[in-house]
């Protein structure tokens, strides 16, 4: 068993006995993020995921405010770790470059929840987080490119990926200066970190033992990625226009 699997059996294993846990501790209380919603991937487990996974970094949440942590550290400890994702995926190292995409996309959970609590929401805080994330989604793709330059079609996937998830956000970025906002689709960015994250961290496991070269599963996930992405652009942008016309 290699170290990064260790880790990974370790997380799994916790995570599936936490979460009877939760739901016996959640059972008939009042839930702060009853409004979240999960991916439309997984239908209504999808819900019980992202609840889940708010109750489990409540601790760290916790600690970071009595650290005196706010959003802003956040904001630059995610895109610390998405600029290693892209470095550690870019030199081989894709399960390691899971964990940093996983640990990116956590930060950047951290960082509204703090900003809400210590109640510094505000328009630059908005500005800062979504444009920080688009780094952090541009470092991961950049990573891929070197990943897959050797493999046939790899830079046009991991461009169309790239390009795709980038017109979701701006779709909707347009919307909102002219007072409608498109935020639906199936491929937004959650959908597409944890389709990374998997991507990163079950490949190296299911391409050996499906005989098969490492990173062939996730370059099929990144053309999902990519597919998904651009039909989700295509979405936002004709529910917009409708609306405007």
């Amino acid at each position: 068993m290699t170290p990064w699997l260790g880790v990974l059996v370790a997380v799994l294993g916790t995570a599936l006995a936490s979460m009877p846990v939760f739901a016996l501790v959640k059972r008939g209380r009042p839930d702060r993020d009853a409004a979240r919603k999960g991916s439309r991937f997984l239908l209504g487990v999808g819900d019980f995921l992202v609840h889940w996974l708010m109750w489990a970094i409540g601790p760290l949440e916790r600690g970071l405010m009595r650290a005196g942590a706010g959003p802003d550290l956040m904001n630059a400890t995610g895109l610390g770790f998405g600029l290693a994702s892209g470095i550690l995926i870019g030199t081989g190292r894709l399960e390691a470059g899971g964990w940093a995409i996983a640990a990116a996309g956590i930060s950047d959970i951290l960082d509204g929840r703090l900003a809400r609590a210590r109640q510094l929401a505000s328009p630059y805080g908005k500005f800062v987080d979504a444009t920080l994330d688009r780094f952090v989604e541009t470092f991961a793709f950049l990573g891929f490119a070197v990943y897959f330059t050797d493999r046939p079609y790899g830079p046009l996937v991991v461009a169309a990926g790239l390009g795709f998830s980038l017109l979701v956000s701006y779709a909707q970025a347009r919307g909102e200066t002219v007072s409608v906002s498109g935020s639906g689709g199936l491929m937004q960015r959650a959908e597409r970190l944890t389709l990374q994250i998997l991507g990163c961290l079950f490949d190296p496991l299911l391409s050996r033992a499906l005989e098969q070269p490492e990173g062939t599963l996730l370059f099929w996930i990144l053309v999902v990625i990519a597919l998904g992405a651009f039909a989700t652009a295509v979405h936002r942008t004709v529910w917009i226009a409708r609306r405007l016309k």
